[in-house]
C-alpha cells in the first residue's frame, strides 16, 4: 500500500481512469441503476460502523460511500448532465442558504426547533414542497422508515392520536381484523391487514418518541443473540437443532433471556 496521502481530486481522477476505455471493464459497464444496490449496501455498512463505535471501520465505510457519490457523478459527467464539482457546489449553496443564522446574520434563530421551522420554510420557498404535505418522501425508501416519515408529516398538522389508549385500541382492532381474514382465507386481504398492523406499530413507536428503525434493530440484535445461545447450548448437549423439540428450544431461549 502506498504511503502517499491521496486527495479528493486524486479520487476523482482515479474514477475517471477506471471509466476510461483503458480502465476496468466492470466499472465501465456500470450505470446509475446498476449501482443502486451498492449505494444502499454501503449506506447500511456506515450505519453498522457508527453503531459499533469503530472509527477505523467508519473511516473505511465512509470512503466506500463517498466512492458511490464520485461514481454516480462520473457517469453523469459522461452523459453531459453534471459533474462532481456541480454536486459539491449545489450542496454548499444549499447549506449556506438554509443556515441564515450562521451565514446570513439572522439572530432570531436560536434553538434547534427554530432551525427546523426555518428549514421547512426555506424548502417551501424553494418549491421543495408540492401540493401535499406528504410530497417529497422517497417511494423507494424502506417501508418502515417511510411509514415513520409519513406519520411525522401528518402529525405536524395535528393529524395524530390524542393518547396511548387510542393507539392501543386500534392495535387490538387490527389484530382482530387479521384474525377475521384468517378465517375467511383471503390471502390478499390478509396481507393488507398485516400491513395495517405494522403501520400502527410504527405509529405507536413514533407517538412514544421512539424511532421504529432503532427499536427494531435492537430487537433483531436481541433475537440474534438469544438464538445463538440456543445453537451453542444445543451443540454442548450434543443435539441436532433441527430435531430438538420446540419446548426444549423455548427453555434455552428463556435461559438466554435470564442471562441478560
Amino acid at each position: 500500500m502506498s504511503e502517499k496521502k491521496y486527495s479528493f481530486e486524486d479520487l476523482v481522477r482515479i474514477m475517471e481512469k477506471l471509466r476510461s476505455p483503458e480502465g476496468c471493464p466492470w466499472d465501465r459497464k456500470q450505470t446509475h441503476e446498476s449501482l443502486l444496490p451498492y449505494l444502499l449496501e454501503e449506506t447500511y455498512e456506515v450505519v453498522d460502523a457508527v453503531k459499533k463505535g469503530d472509527d477505523e471501520e467508519l473511516k473505511e465505510e465512509l470512503g466506500d460511500l463517498l466512492l458511490q457519490v464520485v461514481f454516480h457523478s462520473q457517469i453523469a459527467k459522461e452523459r453531459g448532465a453534471f459533474d462532481i464539482k456541480d454536486v459539491v457546489d449545489a450542496i454548499a449553496k444549499k447549506l449556506i442558504h438554509r443556515h441564515p443564522h450562521v451565514f446570513g446574520g439572522r439572530e432570531d434563530i436560536k434553538t434547534a426547533e427554530d432551525v427546523s421551522r426555518e428549514w421547512e420554510r426555506l424548502k417551501e420557498k424553494e418549491g421543495k414542497r408540492k401540493e401535499s404535505i406528504l410530497d417529497g418522501i422517497p417511494e423507494s425508501m424502506p417501508a418502515l422508515e417511510r411509514a415513520y416519515k409519513l406519520q411525522k408529516r401528518a402529525a405536524k398538522v395535528g393529524f395524530d392520536w390524542e393518547n396511548f389508549d387510542g393507539i392501543k385500541k386500534k392495535l387490538i382492532e387490527e389484530l382482530s381484523e387479521i384474525e377475521a381474514e384468517l378465517k375467511r382465507g383471503d390471502r390478499e386481504k390478509l396481507e393488507e391487514e398485516v400491513g395495517d398492523l405494522l403501520f400502527m406499530a410504527v405509529n405507536l413507536a413514533r407517538f412514544l418518541g421512539i424511532h421504529p428503525e432503532i427499536a427494531l434493530r435492537m430487537a433483531n440484535e436481541k433475537f440474534e443473540r438469544r438464538f445463538h445461545h440456543i445453537e451453542e447450548r444445543a451443540k454442548e448437549m450434543g443435539k441436532n437443532l433441527e430435531e430438538m423439540p420446540l419446548d426444549e428450544m423455548e427453555a434455552l431461549w428463556q435461559e438466554a433471556k435470564g442471562k441478560e
